[in-house]
């Protein structure tokens, strides 16, 4: 397989900064997320994703998450970041590990940074802890230390939306507020929260108003569905700290794309949102 060396980010029109590499498994809550968002179709290879994102000069950080809730397998640390590595002109490659873990987890995240990973995934209500649980806290340090970025998911889920019991999942643990205690206790880990945080949008807002190091990555609905105050601040005081993220393959960069040239961003800020934000946090300037 042919080896791409460089992050091109020159070439890119966008960076995608949340895209799943996910396996077709059949799984229950695999089915109802996919009910829940319209995706249909065979997912696409791992090979097959990264010829799509390229075919369309946009970069992507893919990652794959590292869960016990829902019965569905995560694709390996270690798989991911081969991928990316193979494909290093247009993907950075992030991992997953569950703090909860203890021990293991916080040796795990050494060794994962040590492969050179550029930051780690967490879906507290997946893996059922609130991020600001001290029980993660070793875990973090390990990332604060490298000064790497921590993706956490927030707000609503679409994984057990109208499953029975919502598939276990609790929506507590998506509290954008418990980001706020994190990013006081770990100031040189950037945190991005995954989402719109609905019902949360305006506590997700102050947070990463608040604090230098958060940011929103706007992934998981369509634009045309954000909020009018999202909207606001995306265009003004949060203009510089808002992410472009589809949550492939659950949404992709096509669907997304197309539905953010149809809202009320500026001119001037749409370049921001779709790529320099990420190429600044993720310090991938040449």
């Amino acid at each position: 397989m042919e080896t791409h060396q460089r992050f091109n980010t020159e070439k890119l029109v966008a960076i995608d900064t949340h895209v799943h590499i996910e396996s077709d498994t059949g799984n229950a809550a695999d089915e109802a997320a996919k009910k829940y968002f319209g995706e249909t179709g065979k997912r696409a290879t791992p090979e097959e994703l990264a010829a799509y994102y390229r075919s369309r000069n946009i970069g992507c950080v893919v990652f794959s998450v590292d869960e016990r809730l829902t019965g569905r397998p995560q694709v390996p640390n270690d798989d991911v970041a081969a991928l990316a590595a193979e494909n290093a002109d247009i993907m950075l490659a992030f991992a997953s590990v569950d703090p909860t873990r203890g021990a293991e987890a916080v040796s795990e995240a050494r060794r994962l940074i040590k492969l050179g990973v550029r930051g780690f995934k967490l879906h507290p209500p997946l893996q059922k802890f609130h991020a600001n649980d001290r029980i993660a806290y070793p875990f973090y340090e390990v990332i604060n230390e490298a000064r790497l970025p921590v993706i956490f998911h927030t707000g609503h889920s679409g994984i057990g939306t109208g499953m029975p019991g919502g598939g276990g999942v609790r929506l507590k643990y998506g509290h954008p507020m418990d980001i706020d205690d994190v990013a006081v206790d770990f100031p040189d880990m950037p945190v991005i929260m995954a989402h719109p945080s609905f019902p949360w949008q305006d506590e997700a807002i102050s947070v990463c108003l608040h604090k230098p190091q958060v940011y929103i990555d706007l992934s998981g609905w369509s634009p045309k569905y954000f909020s009018p105050i999202l909207i606001q601040y995306a265009n003004t005081l949060l203009k510089h700290k808002m992410l472009f993220g589809s949550d492939y393959p659950l949404i992709t960069p096509d669907r997304w794309m197309a539905d953010f040239e149809k809202i009320a961003i500026r001119d001037e800020v749409r370049p921001l949102i779709l790529k320099e934000n990420a190429v600044r946090l993720l310090k991938l300037a040449s």
